[in-house]
């Protein structure tokens, strides 16, 4: 039995598994005083843990710390690599990539090897681009939706609104509407972008992934919804590693 997590800046997925079949899975805090909440109880099975993280080295240590007070099993944290299986990192020093973009990318690369884009909308956004050839055409960084409000509420005392999620991009007739139709009209321009690269790079599949993929999905954006993109990349190389 084996425990996945993909740990990010605020979020954490894991997922149990065994000999390729999920068990269980679940959402957590990276901070919560269990970020693995309804791990099942027969987890003192679990054979080794593969984990794909973002987060901060002091908060990575605490939740590796976390981890083996609750399971007595080998942990690996697996990071971005200058190439596996076709797959190449255009960054010249791919070490500093994301793990979790490029957990991503693999595991966008085990369906769809025609070419791909991959969104993922977290903490911050991540817009990806590999062509059919499996190389890495590189990509963009964007704050998430969630940071953009919060540095609205935190950075600009005088602007004061009630946060919702809309999908309307008509102009704001009050501060609240102002800052949640100009998400939104972000978003879009986001939106439009991406599928006019998509078309320019002759990129059919666009594929989404994290917590505010329903949003973007909302907003108008043609992608396929792949809410464990990373757990999938992350599970497929920890298995070709310790296939040998």
């Amino acid at each position: 039995m084996r425990l996945l997590i993909d740990a990010g800046n605020s979020r954490l997925k894991w997922r149990l598994d065994e000999t390729g079949g999920v068990i269980a899975q679940g959402l957590g805090g990276i901070e919560d005083a269990d970020p693995l909440s309804g791990l099942p109880v027969d987890a003192v099975n679990i054979s080794r843990i593969a984990v794909s993280t973002v987060a901060s080295e002091e908060k990575r240590l605490r939740l590796l710390q976390s981890l083996s007070s609750r399971v007595s099993a080998p942990i690996r944290c697996y990071w971005s690599e200058a190439c596996r299986n076709g797959l190449a990192s255009a960054y010249r020093d791919y070490q500093q990539m994301g793990a979790d973009r490029w957990h991503a990318m693999y595991g966008a690369w085990l369906d769809y090897k025609q070419g791909f884009i991959v969104v993922d909308a977290g903490s911050a956004i991540t817009v990806d681009y590999v062509g059919s050839s499996g190389q890495h055409l590189g990509g963009f960084i964007l704050p998430g939706l969630h940071m953009m409000r919060r540095s609205l509420q935190v950075d600009a005392a005088r602007i004061d609104f009630d946060p919702s999620h809309v999908s309307d991009r008509s102009p704001g007739k009050s501060t609240s509407e102002c800052v949640n139709h100009g998400l939104a009209w972000l978003s879009s321009a986001l939106i439009d972008r991406v599928h006019s690269d998509s078309y320019a790079a002759g990129v059919r599949d666009i594929l989404i992934t994290g917590g505010d993929a329903e949003r973007l999905l909302s907003l108008g954006l043609k992608a396929t919804f792949c809410p464990s993109l990373v757990l999938d990349g992350l599970a497929a190389i920890d298995a070709q590693v310790y296939a040998g």
